[in-house]
This record gives C-alpha cells, structure tokens and sequence, in this order.
C-alpha cells in the first residue's frame, strides 16, 4: 500500500478515515470538550483552520451506532473509561450553515431549510420509532420535505430524539456565522439575524432535551445581537489558550507530515510560508495550506509555494481596509509589511453591522479572519499584532499595490503624460511623470525588503501599462535566456518595449542600476520574445526606483 493521500477538501471523518487520507490527529479535543463544556460552547477561528472535520470528529465519535473502529489508533483511544462512557452513546444533530449564502432573504431562507431537510432526513429511521405518535412523526417527515416551522425545527428534532432514545441530544452547527455574513453583504442583515436568534433560542436555551451543543465560526459576534436568549455561552476564541492546539497544524504535526511524505526539505519553505498563527499560547500553521502545498510537491515539477489560503476566499477585507486608509493606517501598514509589529486594543463582540462603524474596527476583523495574528497580548485587551506569514504578506502588497494603481489611474492627466512620455522614448519626461505619481504612495515604500519593494514598482508599472486599450501587456515571460519583467505591444503600431525593474538601496545607485537592467536586456536577448511579431521597433526601458525616486534610462 503506497502513502496517505492529502485530504485536500475532505471534511467528513469517516471518508477521510477510510479512504486512505493522512490525518492529523486532534481527537483528543474530544477529552478536553468533555472535561470543560458548557451547555453551548462556540469556537471562533478563521476559515480553513479545520472546524468543519473536527465537527464531523464529534459527531461520529459521539453518534449511537457509530464504527468505533474510526478511532482506533488514535489519542482518544487511549481513553478508556472515556469512550466507554460517551462514544456512541448520544443522539447527535450535526447541521452546517456555510452553504446559506443568498443574494436575498427569502433565498437564503430557501437554503436555510435545505440544510435543516437534509439532517431530518437523517431520522427517517423515526417514522418506525414505538415512542412516537402519529403526529411526532408527522411533523419530522414536514421538516425532511421543508415544511414547517423553521424556528422551532431543531429542537422539534432534539425532542424526538429525546423521546426515542431516553438519552438527552447534542446539537453540533457548523460555519454557524455564514448567513449573518453575506447577509450583511446583501443588505438584509435584520431580516437574518432575527431568524437565527429564534432557531438558537429554541434549540439552545428553551430546549429541555439538550445535553451540550457545539457552534463553529469565522467572528465572535456580540451577544447583544444573536445570543442574548442564551445562558452564558462558553466562547473558545483565537485568544484563548484552551483548546488552542486543536484547530491547526503546531510544528510538530507539520514536521511528522513532512517526514511521513519524505518533503522534510521544504521545511523552511513551509515554515516561511504557512505558519506564524497564534492561537491563545500555541503557533501554528494553517492546515489548507500544508496540505495542498504537500499534494503540489508529491504530483508536481512545482516547487513555488503558491497562495492557497489566501485564493480559496475573498479578499474583499484587504481592499476595504487599503482603500479607507489615512496617513497613519498607511504607516502602520509599512510596519506590518516590514515585519514588525502594530499595538491595537481588539473588540472581541463585533457584529457584522457595526464592522465599518469605526475605523479602528478593521484591525479585529483582519484579526479574528485570519490576516493578522498576536505576539504579545496586554491586560487591557490590547494586542501586538503582525503579518503571520509570507502568504498573507503577499496579499497585503498586492491588494495596496492595486489601490495605489487606482488612484493613479484616477489622475486621467499624470496617465496621459506617462503615455506620451513612455511611447516617444522620452526619458527625462517619463521620470519627471513617474517621481510626480509616486510622491501620494503609501509609506511602506520607506522601508522592508528588497523582493517587496521591486514588486511593488513592477505591480505599479504594470497596472498603469494595462489600463492602455490596444495594447498586449504581459509580466515575467520567457524571453531570450531569462524572464522579461514586462513587456508590452501595440497591436495597431506594431510597437514592442522591454521593461526591467531594478529597486536601489540609496539614490545613488539608481543610474548604475537602471544601467544594469538595460544590459540585462541586451545580455538575456529578451528581444526573442518579439521575434515572432516583427514589431517595427523594439524600445528598451530600464528603470531603477528607490524610494519616491526613480530613475529612467532607454535605447
């Protein structure tokens, strides 16, 4: 039998469990939940920090007839007078909200009830139940078709089981939050939230048929708004130091998965890319990425690590967050790019309304979601906070690289000038044009590191070329015997130009350094990559950056 594949998407634990995929252990969880639950317990981590297969752990673990054999060889095993006691001894309801996502409320109503009809369909089994009258299982077979009442539907299913079994229920919600989120997106934010206080009044509170339940989401939000029927929720967040080491891979997990799948090589790079989260006192990396990094080195030639995390989500967050920045938000934005850290006092009960209401808002959100994490945290609530890795770094360059291109491009005056300038090889002009753009530009261009500062002139240079109508505009292709930073062609003049970025430590440096990239031109032949256009002339552009300086040269 050849290795574990990577359970790339995987979020059932029987499916990953019996279908040859490599797992992380995290059952002991189980024992901590049972040591220290309340009767509603939420935890709160960002997105792919996998919540949904440790929901999907507890409901096979605690499920009447579940296959104790999912458990063997694993930490909870070990357990034995535990697992006597609780595997398999309860009724479980496991339902997940990620999938209410409707561009209206009647829509996402419509998906909320799909995903209650899908776990009453789970009870069929009832209709046959001796405990049970006529009209119990009447209203159970309603609930599998849609039909009924929604805000009474879960716990209309606990008290069934309840009276079936003997035995209390456990309400396992999943991505719990989900429907507040794009429901605040698509403006019928009271609509939901009214709704979902119902369902989880009813369920979780007015519901004497309740052993404990267990929620997962992205945010915390605030009490006031969805659990203010509830008594006392215990709430596990990316502060606490309970529970800390069960959502995400800690170093040592993500060293025995590289050792297992011989990529002990790449350590470094996974270590660069994917970890730097701190989750109450425990590091850890974030498991989408590990994974899908592992599956790209055992399938592929590929051996760039690749922004997983970041694509598999929206990055809507980052461009607000860019686009609402003043003077003092962009400075802090240098820091973090730069690696160091930024002290912001966290509002832990945001709810999604309120999010945009203050500005120092956007600090939490971009901490509960994942895009920033703690090093120190203060006894007035307060936080260090930080860029956890390159990953995310990556994505707060790109995403400040192309507000800045938009405010540009909003100056239709400087953009003209910078055309005529570029396409009649005036240099002087073209400089003078580009020193002018770059004096609004955000301040992380004071400082941090080489590679992040030519990327960000690259990324500038090439959304002002792109905002060109006519023109063929690519970055980083093969040409000659090297990779071209830009190139660009005029369809209708049958123009070609070659541009090469070089960032410069001191002002100095930037005539020999745009010197050197004119050369590199020459030297690597990047005029190849023409060869197949005949382009009626082929203009060389090296151009040096250092700071809000630049310097020009072309042949």
């Amino acid at each position: 039998m050849g290795k574990l594949r990577m359970p790339i998407g995987v979020d059932d634990f029987e499916k990953l469990r019996t279908n040859h995929f490599y797992y992380v252990d995290k059952t002991g969880m189980i024992k901590e939940l049972l040591e220290n639950w309340g009767e509603v317990n939420l935890f709160t981590r960002p997105r792919r920090f996998g919540k949904s297969i440790n929901m999907s752990m507890l409901k096979y673990f605690f499920e009447i007839g579940t296959d104790e054999s999912l458990f063997e060889g694993l930490a909870i095993s070990g357990e034995t007078a535990l697992c006597e006691e609780y595997m398999g001894q309860y009724p479980v309801i496991s339902i997940s909200l990620k999938q209410v996502s409707g561009i209206s409320f009647e829509k996402a109503q419509q998906q909320l009830w799909s995903s209650v009809a899908e776990a009453a369909e789970q009870l069929d089994y009832l209709q046959e139940s001796k405990k049970l009258n006529v009209r119990d299982k009447k209203k159970i077979y309603d609930l599998s078709e849609g039909k009924g009442n929604l805000q009474e539907s879960l716990r209309l299913m606990s008290r069934m089981l309840y009276r079936h079994y003997g035995k209390k229920v456990i309400i396992l919600i999943d991505e719990y939050d989900a429907p507040l989120q794009k429901a605040y997106e698509n403006k019928y934010y009271d609509d939901m939230v009214d709704l979902i206080r119902q369902i989880f009044g009813y369920a979780l509170k007015s519901n004497d048929s309740l052993f404990f339940s267990v929620l997962t989401g992205c945010m915390r939000i605030s009490k006031e708004s969805i659990f203010s029927d509830l008594n006392n929720p215990k709430i596990h967040s990316v502060n606490d130091e309970r529970f800390d080491e069960w959502f995400g891979f800690t170093d040592e997990e993500t060293v025995r998965m590289l050792q297992y799948l011989g990529l002990t090589e790449h350590y470094e790079a996974t270590k660069e890319w994917y970890d730097g989260y701190r989750f109450g006192g425990q590091d850890v990396y974030c498991p989408w990425d590990v994974i899908n990094w592992c599956d790209q080195l055992l399938n592929t030639s590929d051996r760039i690590p690749q922004n997983f995390w970041v694509n598999s989500g929206s990055t809507d967050i980052i461009r607000q967050f860019a686009e609402q920045a003043d003077s003092m938000t962009r400075d802090q934005i240098g820091a973090l790019i730069e690696g160091r850290t930024v002290r912001k006092k966290l509002v832990q009960d945001l709810t999604y309304r309120d999010m945009m209401e203050q500005s120092d808002h956007i600090w939490s959100i971009l901490y509960t979601s994942g895009y920033l994490t703690h090093r120190v945290r203060y006894e007035d609530g307060s936080c260090d906070l930080c860029i956890p890795n390159r990953e995310v770094k990556n994505i707060f360059i790109t995403k400040i690289d192309s507000w800045f291109t938009s405010k540009v491009l909003e100056d239709e005056d400087g953009l003209k000038e910078f055309f005529t300038a570029f396409t009649s090889g005036n240099a002087e002009a073209l400089e003078d044009c580009l020193n002018y753009l770059l004096a609004e530009s955000v301040s992380y261009l004071d400082g941090g590191n080489y590679e992040d500062k030519e990327t960000f002139y690259h990324g500038l240079l090439l959304g002002m070329l792109s905002n060109r109508k006519g023109w063929e505009i690519k970055s980083e292709r093969e040409a000659g015997h090297g990779r071209a930073d830009i190139t660009a062609f005029s369809l209708r003049k049958k123009e070609a130009y070659i541009i090469e970025v070089k960032y410069s430590k001191d002002n100095e440096k930037m005539a020999a350094d745009a010197q050197e990239a004119i050369d590199q031109i020459n030297r690597l032949r990047y005029d190849q990559y023409f060869s197949r256009r005949s382009p009626k002339s082929i203009r060389h552009y090296g151009i040096a950056f250092c700071l809000k300086q630049c310097r020009v040269l072309t042949e």
